[in-house]
């Protein structure tokens, strides 16, 4: 049987579309007939102490050397002397959902310790899965990896109900993913804030527990803009709970200043909604033509596409249907395995 070890910042459950990601493939690998040893490294990356630095290198260290060693970007990029360690007995493949300098609310001294602490780290490894043709882009032009390292393995797709949205004479606009800086939930609701003569709801799912700070900070900009009848937040939803929510939503909006694909776009798209987002990172390319399309970080444009798309139902006509077309051609998690087990096969 093939074996492969995951290393992992923390359990497959965190609900994130990373750790999403991670914990399907894991999963499917094992439908194509790999063993697949799982290792929790620690929840406190990418910012450890050195004590849990150290327990994650003794972890890694004691890893089986006769399997590939699939490392999680989110650790693997700020251990560059721990891959320089491993790489003489691991064959390193490391899983870069999106370079970490290009986190929201990262210092200029940050970018430039992280860009050089994970292009040091990427060198190591012996192939590089990546989540988007995007990202693989990226790494080449600002990581100077080499083309012929990277496999692009898009997250995959399950069949879903199409979305029926609501008869209530208002719009429902459904936003997911955590609070943190990166979803640019501010400038969602500074945006949403220039269109008080519309019929609108917006409800937002999403962890609130990551960056406590954003959080709060997000109650307070609801509450400056009287939205506070109009904007329910979930926190974290089950798989259920999520489909649902999907499926009564009339649009989907995501603000995010960067994305190194966008799950939650997707699964949107995989329901048929009509989608207002940023071209931040690879998500302008993996929403398509189902899409209104704004720079990040504009309020006026993002206001602008909003106003048109809850405004104009053969505009959501429009992009539903293109939706449903971007939907068919969405990949199967299948698909994704089976990409992610050629970078491991190349290595093994």
């Amino acid at each position: 049987m093939r074996r492969v070890t995951f290393a992992v910042p923390g359990s497959l459950d965190t609900p994130t579309g990373g750790y999403a990601y991670d914990k399907r493939v894991v999963a499917e690998l094992r439908t194509l007939g790999w063993q697949v040893d799982v290792l929790d490294i620690g929840d406190c990356f990418p910012k450890p102490s050195d004590a849990q630095r150290e327990a994650a290198r003794n972890m890694l260290l004691t890893a089986g050397t006769g399997a590939p060693l699939v490392i999680d970007g989110l650790a693997y990029g700020v251990m560059p002397e721990i891959a320089a360690e491993l790489a003489k007995t691991h064959r390193i493949v490391a899983l870069v959902h999106h370079p970490l300098a290009l986190e929201t609310g990262v210092s200029a001294i940050e970018v430039k310790t992280l860009q050089r602490s994970e292009r040091d780290a990427l060198g190591h490894a012996k192939s590089i899965v990546v989540t988007s043709p995007s990202t693989a882009r990226l790494l080449c032009a600002d990581y100077g990896i080499r083309p012929n390292v990277i496999t692009v393995a898009m997250p995959g797709h399950d069949p879903v109900a199409q979305a029926t949205g609501n008869n209530d004479g208002m719009m429902h606009l459904l936003a997911v993913g955590s609070i943190v800086p990166r979803k640019g939930y501010d400038v969602l609701i500074a945006a949403l804030a220039q269109l008080s003569d519309l019929p609108w709801r917006l409800t937002i799912a999403g962890d609130r527990s990551r960056n406590p700070q954003t959080a709060a900070e997000l109650d307070v900009t609801i509450a400056l803009n009287n939205l506070g009848t109009r904007v329910t937040q979930l926190g974290i939803l089950s798989d259920v709970e999520l489909a649902a929510a999907y499926c009564a939503a009339d649009i989907f909006v995501q603000a995010s200043r960067f994305e190194g694909y966008g799950m939650a776009a997707a699964s949107a798209l995989a329901h048929g909604l009509p989608v207002v987002a940023t071209d931040g990172g690879a998500l302008g390319a993996t929403v398509g033509d189902a899409a209104l399309v704004v720079p990040p970080n504009n309020v006026d444009l993002l206001a602008t596409a909003l106003r048109r798309m809850i405004s104009d139902p053969a505009e959501r006509e429009r992009r539903r249907t293109a939706s449903q077309a971007v939907a068919r051609s969405l990949q199967s998690w299948r698909t994704t395995a089976e990409q992610f087990a050629a970078a491991l096969e190349a290595v093994a």
